[in-house]
């Protein structure tokens, strides 16, 4: 094959500017011009303009979905390299149709699982709202609950709920739970208690949401699965926002309904600088941080260079010096 110029690619959604610290980008230099964006385009027009010089594009999981519409007016597209093991944002099939090839990284759960148990404690001790009366001057404001003897329930048990239910009985606690395709001895052999749908919602003190989202999940935690809370009982989501109806969810939490909430994940990301869960007093939002660490970016960058080389070893030669 024959030496050809360098190709453009795009790192999209670098929101801490650290990509290129990384990983080494270096083994890039000469075939490849990389451009870096630390902002979110959520425009589709602007973002078509944006991409259209790119061959190359880095995206981070879900931040910028590339749907049919997208795909098909980048002229020059042809390598979509996504972080982790897949990527629902993206549409492959429209890929594929124009020889856009897509590949994907290693991925694990650990940062997850180990997050989610910062958002249930930080719930269970009032840390954001005691953090702020201490910065704001003031001291001791609140009264925790204590884990142990509490009941964890599970929306969902994969591999990140079922490793967030062993945690839970390490602290004492009661573990249940519930999902569409749950079965007994699946519960069983991961030492939690199947229950109903009913059930989970009404007995769980800290209701932890582990499902991926889907048509059928969208929307599975309504007003009436948060009427049959307790209004002792926490929601934590690190999974997906739409799996909550997030109307449903502000006015349980501003009734009373409900004691409070820990929520990573958003209908629209990012947030709305004037969005009420931003506000309200009985929430702990964080800006889908579930899997952002050090080590896991490492792996996702480390391994985009690694297949974005692979890619032009296959399509072309090296530039000669």
């Amino acid at each position: 094959m024959s030496h050809a110029s360098p190709v453009n690619v795009a790192i999209l959604d670098d929101y801490q500017n650290i990509a290129l610290d990384l990983a080494d980008w270096s083994v890039l230099q000469g075939r490849a011009n990389l451009t870096v964006f630390n902002d979110h385009v959520a425009d589709d027009a602007r973002l078509v303009e944006r991409l259209k010089p790119f061959d190359v594009l880095c995206v981070m999981r879900e931040r910028t979905p590339l749907t049919r519409a997208i795909i098909e007016q980048l002229p020059h597209l042809k390598l979509i390299a996504s972080t982790g093991a897949g990527n629902a944002s993206i549409d492959e099939a429209a890929a594929a149709e124009r020889n856009v090839k897509v590949v994907h990284t290693g991925y694990r759960s650990a940062p997850t699982i180990e997050f989610t148990w910062a958002m249930i404690l930080g719930l269970a001790r009032n840390l954001a709202v005691e953090n702020r009366s201490v910065r704001d001057g003031g001291w001791q404001v609140s009264l925790g609950t204590e884990l142990a003897g509490k009941t964890l329930g599970l929306l969902g048990l994969g591999r990140v709920g079922s490793a967030v239910g062993v945690i839970g009985r390490a602290f004492g606690m009661n573990v249940i739970a519930w999902s569409q395709n749950l079965t007994v001895e699946r519960a069983e052999s991961k030492g939690v208690q199947r229950v109903s749908k009913d059930e989970l919602f009404s007995s769980s003190d800290f209701l932890s949401i582990h499902v991926r989202l889907s048509e059928r999940t969208r929307g599975l935690v309504g007003a009436a699965e948060l009427g049959r809370m307790k209004p002792t009982s926490r929601l934590v989501n690190t999974s997906r926002g739409p799996i909550v109806d997030t109307a449903a969810l502000l006015a349980a939490l501003k009734s009373g309904q409900i004691a409070g909430a820990a929520i990573d994940v958003y209908d629209t990301e990012p947030l709305e600088p004037a969005h009420p869960l931003r506000s309200l007093d009985n929430v702990l939002a964080t800006p889908h941080i579930g899997y952002v660490t050090r080590e896991l970016y490492e792996t996702f960058y480390g391994d985009t260079v690694r297949n974005i080389v692979e890619w032009l070893d296959q399509t072309q030669s090296p530039a000669l010096p």
